[in-house]
């Protein structure tokens, strides 16, 4: 039974660092959506997203064999996180070589919308994290004899906690993330590109699944991609603090 324990243990841990590399990328999308929200309204739309996440996350669990059948969670993910990057970098630029025509200020998302669309975010999120749990989770050995939404309720118990560990990390970065949106102004640009690099990497489990198959489905989870995506993601945040220190530079002269 010890040998059993040690082994959940580990595939514990497994999971909780697995999450915690998801949730870095996943912050960054999260802090750009709470960003134009007044201070005190982004923690609790951060807040309402982490109890919102906590249930949707319990409920994927049962209903992940329902939930991968459905490409389009994805899709809509990624579609949406590209556009709000394009839309944002395209903005910027417009506003650069135009800087005399003085727009009047854009509409932002209200308050429970924001809420709606960090809910909707985790869901694209989650489908993958889940899978990757499950996964891991499966090659435990069972412990008892009942089963919880036909998973055995060892491997049930030990994925539902890993999930819930890297939500909470996600939020408490997200956080981390707004604080420094707020202070470095200049690294939103980089924030926004990490947003549509993200939106990319939705988007490739998106033609992975094995409903359409337009690249080959094992591509997302391989080291190639893994590698070429991190590469990218620190090569644009470091790109991002090197122009952010850059322009500090300049203003304070």
């Amino acid at each position: 039974m010890e040998a059993i324990l040690f082994e959940y243990a580990w595939v514990l841990v497994v999971l909780i660092v697995l999450e915690g590399l998801l949730a870095a990328d996943n912050a960054v999308v999260m802090a750009v959506m709470v960003k134009h929200l007044p201070k005190a309204q982004q923690q609790k739309a951060l807040l309402y997203g982490l109890v919102g996440a906590f249930i949707f996350r319990f409920a994927a669990l049962f209903l992940i064999t329902t939930l991968v059948n459905f490409w389009q969670i994805q899709a809509i993910g990624a579609a949406y996180l590209l556009f709000m990057s394009i839309k944002h970098i395209y903005d910027s630029r417009k506003a650069s070589q135009n800087p005399e025509e003085i727009e009047e200020p854009k509409k932002k998302s209200g308050f429970w919308v924001t809420v709606m669309k960090v809910e909707l975010a985790d869901i694209a999120f989650a489908v993958d994290s889940i899978l990757a749990a499950v996964a891991i989770a499966v090659t435990l050995p069972h412990i008892g004899d009942f089963d919880i939404g036909g998973i055995n309720a060892g491997q049930f118990g030990v994925m539902f906690l890993g999930g819930i560990i890297g939500v909470i990390m996600m939020r408490f970065a997200a956080r981390w993330f707004v604080r420094v949106l707020d202070k470095f102004p200049s690294l939103e640009t980089a924030a926004f590109l990490i947003v549509g690099w993200v939106g990319v990497k939705l988007a490739v489990l998106t033609l992975a699944h094995e409903k359409l198959g337009v690249i080959p489905h094992e591509f997302p989870h391989s080291t190639l991609w893994k590698v070429t995506f991190w590469i990218v993601l620190v090569g644009i945040a470091l790109g991002g603090y090197l122009v952010g220190v850059k322009n500090q530079k300049k203003n304070t002269k």
